[in-house]
């Protein structure tokens, strides 16, 4: 059972490649020099992410670890273009945060119902339609279709919830959120029933409710990997308010304020904001109480550190009405369930540009040409600055401006370059 609830999950995706460009010329009975017709190539499709509210595991993702999208299908003559690349949708549940494999850094925390393009695909080669000229009539070439983006990530669920139940194990939790909600978490008297979170649903009146996640037991020692508590402290990083639910009966012969310190030390260790997080201390099964003394030592620990207590009896349904309104009169106060922001900034592609270009001037226009030149153009951001500069930088490595200038070019002369027009200026 422990092995039902995946919530990592590393896989490899790529686009499609664009469709290549078709060489064609125009035949017809009584049309002399038709011309060339070849159609440009279909785009690559692209892999997209899209939330699933029925999921609630990355369980799918155990596997299966690679995906990739439909290539586009290469152009025909008569100027038809190849048809695109089916998309590959990725679905994942709510929460799911995409992570570059090589930095960790958060590519996109899908909380939200957008979908979200991953990797883009290839685009379509031209046709050589696209490349007469009035002294280039009979253009013998067309363009390759480039190749779509491809990514290593890690898929990371943290849940969305905006309570969390915490505490060691068989404390109470699970009761407590099958009594509060219509969750039915599995409740038995042993250590570590719950091996995978439970969300809940919490009605209170019309138009207030909240979700509430049973955490699996955190033991000493989790923030380190002890127990099964590690593999699950993530799932509270997003709630905007922790339920610490403590057995305050002592009944397996603890102690309700040592437990209460031990939980909190954890939390402190696994993430200091964690540990700042509002509180709400439930002090459960105060229906065996056997005297006041351990129950008053934990409410003193708790006020303390500027919690409230509240007293109940999750078994007997005691105090879990009044623990409710406390929770949503808190969360009504506090900011909404934490959405992360992306992190991760694609790094220049290597572009191997030892390959020599095919450099014409023809009606005016400098032509330059080149596979190398198409892959490179294709990663090219030129509504950024930082974009355009390493664009530059590349061709200026490459030779490129030196061997323009070596066969005439001048100021103001107009560049080509992969469709592109760029006024030269040294």
């Amino acid at each position: 059972m422990a092995s039902s609830f995946i919530d990592k999950a590393r896989i490899s995706v790529r686009a499609g490649s664009g469709g290549n460009g078709a060489i064609a010329f125009h035949r017809e009975k009584y049309v002399a020099a038709g011309g060339p017709d070849g159609g440009d190539g279909g785009r690559g499709g692209s892999i997209i992410v899209q939330v699933d509210d029925h999921m609630s595991t990355l369980m799918d993702f155990r596997y299966k670890r690679k995906y990739a999208a439909g290539n586009g299908c290469d152009g025909q003559g008569k100027r038809k273009t190849g048809k695109d690349g089916e998309d590959l949708t990725i679905r994942v549940p709510r929460g799911t945060l995409i992570r570059d494999a090589e930095t960790n850094e958060i590519i996109q925390d899908m909380s939200g119902s957008e979908p979200f393009v991953l990797c883009r695909g290839g685009r379509g080669g031209w046709g050589n339609s696209h490349f007469a000229t009035p002294t280039r009539q009979v253009p013998r070439f067309a363009k390759a279709g480039l190749p779509g983006e491809s990514h290593d990530v890690v898929l990371e669920l943290k849940l969305l919830a905006d309570v969390g139940l915490i505490g060691f194990p068989n404390v109470g939790k699970s009761t407590l959120l099958s009594v509060v909600s219509k969750a039915q978490p599995k409740i038995a008297n042993y250590h570590f029933t719950t091996l995978f979170p439970n969300l809940g649903v919490v009605w209170v009146e019309d138009g207030v409710s909240f979700v509430m996640a049973d955490i699996p037991g955190i033991i000493e020692g989790a923030s380190e990997g002890a127990g099964l508590g590690h593999d699950f402290l993530r799932h509270i990083d997003r709630c905007r308010l922790l339920v610490h639910v403590v057995d305050a009966s002592g009944s397996e012969g603890r102690d309700p304020a040592a437990d209460f310190d031990a939980i909190n030390e954890e939390l402190k260790h696994y993430s200091p904001s964690l540990a700042q997080r509002p509180q709400i201390v439930a002090a459960n099964k105060t229906d065996i109480l056997d005297g006041p003394g351990k129950l008053e030592t934990l409410r003193v620990r708790a006020e303390e550190m500027g919690y409230p207590l509240m007293e109940i009896s999750a078994a007997a349904h005691k105090g879990t009405q009044e623990l409710v309104k406390r929770i949503a009169q808190r969360l009504s106060a506090l900011p909404p369930v934490t959405v992360y922001e992306p992190e991760y900034v694609p790094r220049p592609p290597a572009v191997d540009s030892s390959a020599p270009l095919d450099i014409q001037h023809e009606d005016g226009v400098w032509f330059v040409e080149g596979p190398w030149l198409q892959r490179l153009m294709a990663n090219v951001n030129f509504a950024d600055y930082e974009s355009r500069m390493w664009f530059d930088r590349t061709l200026r490595e490459a030779g490129v401006f030196e061997r323009l200038e070596s066969m005439g070019i001048q100021d103001g002369d107009t560049v080509s370059m992969d469709g592109f027009e760029f006024e030269y200026q040294r």
